[in-house]
């Protein structure tokens, strides 16, 4: 979904006011800037806290929910005779008795300068799923960070997870500054810790605030007890935050069909909402997988008849010409078509308790459409600690990888760097029809995948694999491109050995036999070795079988 929110005009007001009686204007909810943030980090880092206390300074919060507050502080709050301002948004019996947020709550409010949805999610590594629930939907992350702590690995995890799911723009709250006594030093080394955590992490802006959320210091305005930070307070930088829109591809119209529309005899119309573009009356269209042809005769949007939808807009579509579309197809612009895609490389957050493996076969759902999927390939995981790729022959829970699927039928799958709608899709298990994974589109298109680097050996092996990648080009199918290249990486390899022979025993027919046999039995112990971990994985080796 492209963001919605914009700059807001410098002159409009700062809001400062701490009463809580008044709640935003009605008038506000429509009004243009609306933000989509969230606040992750790990756990007892304050985000409950930290969006009780915007809210109760923005004035949104009514007397009678403040009392209501002022009871139930007394009753499970942790802050003694002060509001715990977490209870507003742990609103289930299990957060409040333990104090911790399992669910994603979502509150809207809003300043005279903008409105805004914030996503309240859990920190447990246990509820990451949830976590990355809530930040598939925001344009903006808010990672709080305890300032006696620092960086942690869940810290890292869900930085990466924000990256992961498109978010660009981070502001990092250093909270709790009042436990450490409002030091400067703190916040900076926690500043500089951050940084060379996220590095590689591509976001477009990370700013730094220090706050109090319990006090409410550097909340909604500045802190007299940090003179020495001279940046905006954490309500005012969300106010003015910039947050572009997230389609970076083409802008040819893409419609995934939500449902055929047949009242009566007269009528049939395909409705959705398209992921990009725009369409009009007397547009041509093709529809996938099937590939025919028809023109727009009539489009009716949310208001009626119209004569142009676009982008988030819901549409119905009536098409001249008896052509056969269901729920599931996809209809697209004649004039820019969109490659369809039997296989997918794409990165998966794996959420079931039951590790990943390869040849496991899964209900793939992505935008309308659904596939049976088989997961051909694990290339790599990404190991938090330090956010380095590493091998790795499964995906444990809450764990990132790289991968590759092998569809039953073709489906349109665009990147999710240019489209979330049809970038971004869930596994299920079709046995227990759990939601296995999230996943995250990196490439596909024209019957095949873009195949990841692999991550054998050593660095510059790494880097020769790509180098080899980049001289084959991007002539012919995906497929072909790797097989190329895998050839290529056989032959240097081969050539390596070969010559490191010869230099150590200066036996020419030595050196080539070591080579050739290299060549001849690697393939084999690999497929060797992936048959026994299969075997193994489903439980069909016991302890000494075999042996």
């Amino acid at each position: 979904m492209a963001a919605l929110a914009r700059q807001v005009p410098e002159e409009s007001p700062v809001p400062t006011a701490r009463s809580h009686g008044d709640a935003a204007p009605a008038h506000e909810s429509a009004a243009p800037g609306l933000l989509r943030f969230i606040t992750c980090g790990s756990v007892d880092d304050g985000k409950s806290t930290l969006i009780g206390r915007m809210l109760y300074e923005a004035g949104a919060i009514p007397d009678d929910q403040f009392a209501a507050l002022d009871a139930d502080s007394r009753r499970f709050g942790t802050q003694g005779p002060r509001t715990d301002f977490a209870l507003l948004v742990d609103g289930l019996s299990a957060e409040r008795e333990q104090g911790i947020t399992i669910d994603v709550a979502y509150r809207y409010f809003a300043t005279p300068r903008r409105g805004f949805i914030v996503a309240d999610t859990p920190g447990h590594e246990q509820y990451t799923r949830n976590m990355a629930t809530g930040a598939s939907s925001a344009d903006l992350a808010i990672i709080l960070i305890d300032a006696r702590k620092g960086v942690l690995a869940q810290t890292r995890r869900h930085s990466f997870i924000v990256s992961l799911v498109g978010v660009r723009h981070v502001v990092v709250a250093v909270n709790k500054m009042d436990l450490v006594g409002w030091d400067e030093a703190a916040f900076g080394r926690i500043v500089a810790q951050y940084q060379a955590a996220t590095r590689s992490l591509g976001f477009a802006s990370i700013r730094f605030v220090p706050v109090s959320a319990r006090d409410g210091e550097n909340v909604a305005t500045g802190s007299e007890r940090m003179p020495w930070y001279r940046g905006p307070a954490l309500l005012p930088l969300l106010e003015a935050a910039e947050v572009e829109g997230r389609s970076t591809g083409p802008d040819g119209f893409v419609m995934p069909v939500q449902w055929v529309n047949r009242p009566d005899l007269d009528f049939r119309g395909y409705a959705g909402t398209p992921a990009r573009g725009t369409i009009r009356v007397g547009d041509a269209v093709l529809a996938l997988p099937s590939g025919r042809r028809a023109t727009v005769g009539r489009l009716i949007g949310a208001a009626g008849e119209a004569s142009e939808l676009g982008q988030g807009q819901a549409a119905t579509l009536v098409l001249n010409g008896e052509i056969d579309v269901s729920r599931g197809d996809v209809l697209v612009a004649a004039q820019a078509p969109v490659p369809l895609s039997r296989e997918i490389a794409a990165r998966l957050l794996w959420t079931a308790e039951r590790p990943l493996a390869e040849g496991g076969r899964y209900l793939l759902k992505l935008a309308t459409q659904s596939a049976a999927a088989r997961l051909t390939r694990l290339h790599r995981t990404i190991q938090i600690d330090g956010l380095a790729p590493a091998l790795s022959r499964s995906l444990a829970m809450n764990g990132i990888g790289v991968v590759t699927l092998r569809l039953d039928r073709p489906v349109v799958a665009l990147p999710y760097a240019q489209s979330r709608e049809l970038g971004g899709f869930i596994l299920i298990d079709a046995a227990s029809n759990e939601t296995v994974a999230f996943g995250f589109v990196e490439a596909g298109g024209s019957g095949g995948a873009a195949e990841p680097d692999d991550l054998a050996g050593s660095d510059w092996e790494r880097r020769l694999r790509r180098a080899l990648a980049r001289v084959i080009g991007r002539s012919g199918t995906p497929e072909r491109r790797r097989r190329l290249t895998g050839m290529s990486w056989r032959l240097v390899s081969v050539a390596a050995l070969f010559a490191g022979g010869l230099a150590l025993t200066g036996r020419p027919d030595l050196s080539a036999a070591l080579a050739l046999g290299d060549l001849a039995l690697r393939p084999l112990l690999r497929r060797g070795h992936g048959w026994l971990w299969r075997r193994s994985r489903e439980g069909a080796l016991e302890d000494g079988a075999g042996i």
